[in-house]
């Protein structure tokens, strides 16, 4: 099945690449910003992606040169003035929400960005597994710029263990852009490359993992992120546990007989 269920969004572009699904905000003329909107079906796609078993890796993908410019300013942060406490908590739940669904859905996600990356924007890639950049790309978690603190959407807890404290810590307070090669140097992107090829590039690096085990993929995922909160004695054990199980799969009886037989493994995520 697929997490679209055959039909485009209303609110982003859906398109299936093999088995990998390319996600792209669709508002170029504006950067790409964010309404209440397509945070809600965003968040509602991540969520049905554990049983999209024909999606094996997505890619969150720039749109005219740019990857996404945050929170509509008129459709959402002049409506927010408006909010009363429940409405405005109601609204950061959602937005964290969406940083949740993409941690939690098991396929690894790619994030293509170029030029203009910032606010929810940023967290988005943030959120990702992997992430591409070019020349152009400009990355701000500019949240106090607004008048907000920085700890939006799990900020405070991500990009420090991306691209360390002190450098998460310059950024969340002044809200300033990091260039791409403060990016990439820092950690933040996998890597940079040219921005006419940068669909490409995240294209093939997604066709790749999906061609991997995918139950093992989705175990890994898992632990990158359940290990942040446990000891290292604690995730030895996790990590055993899950190797264990990884064991019992019949892709890893498919590695074994490929190696045997001199022939690369087709795996089928079983």
């Amino acid at each position: 099945m697929t997490a679209m269920a055959g039909r485009q969004p209303e609110h982003f572009l859906w398109a299936m690449q093999g088995d990998v699904a390319v996600i792209r905000l669709n508002r170029p003329e504006r950067k790409n910003p964010l309404t209440f909107e397509s945070y809600k079906e965003l968040r509602d796609t991540f969520r049905a992606l554990p049983e999209a078993t024909d999606v094996k890796a997505v890619v969150f993908a720039s749109n005219a040169g740019n990857f996404c410019s945050g929170g509509d300013v008129h459709d959402i942060i002049g409506a927010l003035l408006e909010q009363d406490m429940r409405g405005l908590l109601a609204f950061t739940r959602l937005t964290g929400d969406l940083v949740k669904a993409m941690r939690a859905c098991p396929q690894p996600i790619v994030a293509a960005v170029d030029g203009i990356c910032v606010g929810a924007g940023a967290m988005i890639a943030l959120a990702s597994d992997l992430r591409l950049g070019t020349s152009q790309t400009k990355t701000a978690f500019l949240f106090s710029r607004v008048g907000l603190a920085g700890c939006d959407m799990g900020a405070c807890a991500l990009l420090p263990r991306v691209i360390g404290q002190g450098r998460a810590a310059e950024l969340l307070f002044t809200g300033r852009s990091m260039s791409a090669d403060e990016g990439e140097r820092w950690g933040f992107f996998n890597r940079l490359v040219a921005a006419e090829a940068l669909e490409q590039e995240a294209l093939t690096l997604a066709a790749r993992l999906a061609e991997g085990p995918s139950f093992a993929n989705m175990m890994t995922k898992t632990m990158l992120n359940q290990e942040w909160s446990m000891s290292v004695d604690q995730a030895i054990e996790a990590e055993a546990q899950a190797q264990a199980i990884c064991m019992q799969t019949a892709d890893f009886r498919r590695a074994y007989d490929a190696f045997i037989a001199k022939r690369k493994p087709i795996f089928e995520g079983d």
